[in-house]
């Protein structure tokens, strides 16, 4: 669960440096930039970057809850045999 997390800060702390844009939303970034409104560059790399995030973070969240409900249904003997196989693997 640590590495997961650690893996989701490192890709979320990456993520703001990337520049993510398609042929089309680039051109009109070019075009308004030469006209000096660069704004709209920022705030349209910060869309494209939310609609990149969003899918993954959904299916993040389905997966954790998913995680959760089957650790609730397993008997409390079952849990201890994975953790020993776990501590001498």
């Amino acid at each position: 669960m640590k590495k997961l997390i650690l893996t989701s800060v490192i890709f979320l702390i990456s993520m703001s440096v990337s520049l993510a844009q398609c042929a089309m939303c680039r051109m009109t970034v070019e075009s308004t930039v030469s006209n000096g409104r660069s704004q709209i560059a920022s705030n349209l790399n910060f869309a494209i970057l939310y609609l990149l995030v969003t899918p993954y973070l959904i299916v993040a969240v389905v997966g954790y809850l998913w995680w959760k409900s089957s650790k609730k249904n397993m008997s409390p003997q079952t849990i201890l045999r994975q953790r020993l196989r776990k501590a001498f693997s």
